[in-house]
């Protein structure tokens, strides 16, 4: 049976001002589909990019690709989910700014009852993405110092309180004095302040003139030669994302100059792209949340209809942990 959903779009490139919302027809989940009543929806910076064109998506087209909720009815050949479940996705087709839609049920994983809705929303991108990093691109090790930057972010604060339970040192930046102290309180030994300290000086001076393993940046232009120079020989550079701006094209002469160092641009997607890898980093991220290794920072709520102003805040940089939009 058709049913309608409330769903944010946007019909053109552009600033917050371009998501609108629009009330659309529902069909029934088709063959391997599920129907899922949204609870809760995370809001991630990959959004931003969709919204301003710098990731072109056909218009008119939907946003987010991370959310929670509740089964409401499945497709035909669907056996690993039920009408009922708590369910919780981080990839697949956009749309998540929606209160309901169908998707594909391989996406889906179901959420262990100490998993709330607003937590999952908070952490499925940011928390598996936060998993690939620290276990797959770079498995971090009792005794590594390591870089992270945008320490007081979604990713970040969820990535330096990981990454210390795991017994690293971490190193985090961040833009002001009070994300300074939020990322202190959760997981750094040290932070710096962008613009105002030297990032560089105080990273070889933190490790002995040595540089750092492993640097991991999700801020992009601003930040990436810095985080070149903060790599000790033989480091790995992951760049995972452009909050301020894509990184222009770097000339592989510079990684052997710097110390035959390691540049790697690695996406969530492919570390989720079969159903058991999927399933085993949301394990394994659960079990971190349940032990409480991990605790989770949703420092904003806004409703799926104010999706403008949620954007606008974490272009900004006024926004700090986790965004939810509430349907």
């Amino acid at each position: 049976m058709n049913t309608t959903t409330q769903t944010i779009r946007i019909h053109a490139h552009g600033g917050p001002e371009v998501l609108k919302l629009d009330t659309l027809d529902l069909p029934a989940p088709g063959p391997g589909e599920v129907q899922i009543e949204h609870k809760a929806i995370g809001l991630n910076f990959i959004e931003v990019y969709w919204r301003t064109g710098l990731y072109p998506l056909p218009l008119p087209s939907g946003l987010g690709n991370e959310a929670s909720g509740v089964v409401l009815a499945v497709g035909e050949g669907v056996d690993g989910v039920k009408p009922g479940d708590r369910v919780a996705y981080a990839s697949g087709p956009v749309g998540a700014y929606s209160t309901r839609r169908n998707l594909p049920a391989g996406v889906l994983v179901k959420l262990p009852d100490h998993i709330g809705f607003d937590t999952a929303a908070a952490i499925m991108l940011k928390g598996l993405t936060a998993q690939y990093l620290l276990r797959r691109v770079y498995r971090v090790q009792a005794g590594d110092t390591v870089l992270f930057h945008a320490a007081a972010g979604g990713v970040g604060l969820i990535a330096c309180q990981w990454a210390k339970a795991l017994g690293a040192k971490v190193i985090g930046t961040v833009s002001t004095p009070d994300k300074a102290a939020l990322a202190l309180a959760n997981g750094c030994e040290t932070v710096l302040i962008a613009g105002q300290d030297d990032i560089v000086a105080r990273v070889r001076s933190l490790t002995d003139g040595q540089g750092v393993p492993v640097v991991y940046d999700g801020v992009g232009k601003d930040t990436f030669v810095q985080s070149l120079d903060c790599l000790r020989p033989c480091g790995l550079m992951v760049s995972f994302g452009n909050a301020s701006g894509a990184v222009d094209p770097v000339p592989l002469a510079w990684l052997a100059q710097r110390g035959s160092l390691m540049l790697t641009r690695p996406t969530l997607a492919t570390f989720t792209a079969q159903r058991d890898m999927l399933q085993a980093s949301a394990d394994e991220l659960f079990a971190a949340v349940g032990s409480g290794q991990v605790q989770v920072h949703i420092n904003q709520r806004y409703a799926l209809a104010d999706a403008a102003l949620a954007h606008a805040a974490l272009e900004s940089r006024q926004t700090t942990g986790s965004t939810v939009l509430v349907p």
